[in-house]
């Protein structure tokens, strides 16, 4: 089904209104069934209800029941039972030195149980560990822009990963440490987030070295890229 946004991309495009590159950007995600973000819609709404003399749209967001996690018990190990074990087995090996191999082949099996259960419980612990593949280092917090430099109106894309839940604070400022942009952007299951920024507006005024920071609440990170206005 094609995207209702499409046909107010191309009444905008056909009467003259907005940002032809942002427009035009939008009409060929919505062509391609491509994702289109909140800030994109938000941008064609709003010139639609200036100039098209769109009503604005109420939309109620469903209730969703939210369904209690399962705990998850696991098996408890009881060392003392581990401890007798170790110690009949040494018995035996002085009261029948004929069954050496017999007692090998138990203490074997029982130190392959404890490395296994050793390697269980340490996978566990490293489920949700994000490793930064390229210095096999975790991974707390990172932001990054797909480009490096910027011109005037241009879209910028911004992408990163928090091991944190919730939301992320994302901000820019100018050269001169003024805040020109910011936006509170949702984490998705896996950690990542992602949002575009348009270059532009009051505080990018001058060229220079910008700087995009993140917050996750637990740490405050930064990036930087050029702009020229």
């Amino acid at each position: 089904m094609a995207d209702p946004l499409l046909d107010d991309v191309k009444d905008l495009l056909d009467k003259d209104f907005g940002d032809d590159r942002i427009l035009k950007q939008i009409y060929r995600a919505c062509e391609n069934n491509e994702v289109i973000s909140n800030y994109e819609r938000n941008y064609v709404r709003k010139l639609a209800e200036k100039h098209l003399g769109k009503k604005p749209e109420f939309i109620q967001t469903p209730h969703v029941e939210e369904k209690p996690i399962p705990d998850v018990t696991l098996s408890e190990i009881k060392p003392l039972q581990q401890t007798q074990s170790f110690q009949t087995v040494s018995k035996i090996s002085h009261s029948k030195p004929k069954n050496k191999k017999i007692i090998f082949g138990i203490g074997s099996f029982a130190l392959v149980v404890v490395i296994a259960l050793t390697i269980a419980f340490s996978g566990i612990a490293d489920i949700t560990t994000k490793i930064d593949t390229t210095n096999n280092l975790p991974i707390s917090l990172s932001v990054q822009t797909d480009l490096k430099s910027y011109n005037k109106k241009d879209l910028i894309s911004i992408s990163g990963v928090s091991d944190t839940t919730g939301n992320v604070n994302l901000a820019i400022e100018n050269q001169n440490n003024e805040l020109v942009w910011e936006e509170q952007v949702s984490l998705k299951s896996n950690g990542q987030f992602s949002t575009l920024a348009i270059a532009g507006g009051s505080g990018w005024e001058n060229s220079g070295t910008y700087t995009i920071k993140v917050d996750n609440g637990k740490e405050i990170i930064s990036s930087t890229f050029s702009f020229t206005s």
